[in-house]
């Protein structure tokens, strides 16, 4: 159905993060033996936490790796609401514990500046991304690629320079609750190796309905779209 192959399915969490992690520290570990580095992307949530105490206790020269999220809301990190958070208290641990971090949000006085701080910090950090973890929300926002956002259309404009965006409330109800901060689509489409974990029958529904959709409009579109290396894993067990 899609240009990426096929969806990849595994029988259980357990598996599914062990395949995740087990392709995620393969790439970066070939990236710190060919180039002495490596940079690494990957979202917040409860989802990608299996695979992130996989990949911690993984043996990789982590002192040679960056980490950082694809995506923020403009909170601190003391905020439960911090993606960075959840980074430092699950993947930043064990092995990883010595990993660079890069952080998304800084106390800038506007989310738009505290965008332009990040760029600038990922491109000083090498301005590609040798792996990437993505997740889809059931509205099939990928990052903060919210349906209906201002920033989208921007967001999904695959001619632009990789950068960081800051992203407003969504109004009247919509999504994001909080002001936020994402990496855009040219970054994904620059990155060695693009993984989107999903979990239940229903994340997949919504998927397969994306991919099929308007890349100008639907993130999971433009992935397609833009010929994004796309690696899509995914456990009925949700």
């Amino acid at each position: 159905m899609s240009e990426f192959g096929p969806i990849e399915a595994f029988p259980s969490v357990d598996a599914w993060a062990e395949a995740i992690a087990g392709r995620l520290a393969q790439t970066l570990g070939a990236a710190v033996r060919d180039r002495g580095a490596a940079l690494f992307a990957g979202p917040g949530g409860s989802t990608p936490a299996p695979v992130y105490r996989r990949l911690a206790a993984t043996d990789l020269d982590w002192s040679k790796v960056a980490v950082t999220l694809v995506d923020e809301r403009y909170v601190p990190e003391t905020s439960p609401e911090s993606n960075a958070r959840l980074i430092r208290d699950v993947l930043l641990q064990d092995r990883a514990a010595v990993a660079r971090f890069i952080p998304l949000y800084s106390p800038e006085v506007t989310v738009d500046r505290a965008a332009i701080v990040a760029a600038h910090a990922l491109a000083d950090a090498g301005g590609r991304f040798d792996a990437v973890l993505l997740g889809m929300g059931e509205d099939g926002h990928i990052c903060s690629m919210f349906p209906e956002s201002p920033t989208l259309k921007t967001l999904l404009t695959p001619t632009l320079k990789p950068t960081v965006l800051g992203v407003p409330r969504g109004r009247d109800g919509m999504a994001p609750s909080l002001e936020r901060l994402s990496i855009n689509l040219p970054y994904l489409m620059s990155a060695g190796r693009v993984i989107l974990g999903l979990k239940g029958q229903t994340k997949r529904r919504v998927f397969e309905e994306q991919a099929a959709g308007d890349p100008k409009i639907q993130p999971i579109a433009a992935l397609v779209a833009a010929d994004v290396p796309l690696e899509v894993l995914w456990t009925e067990e949700g």
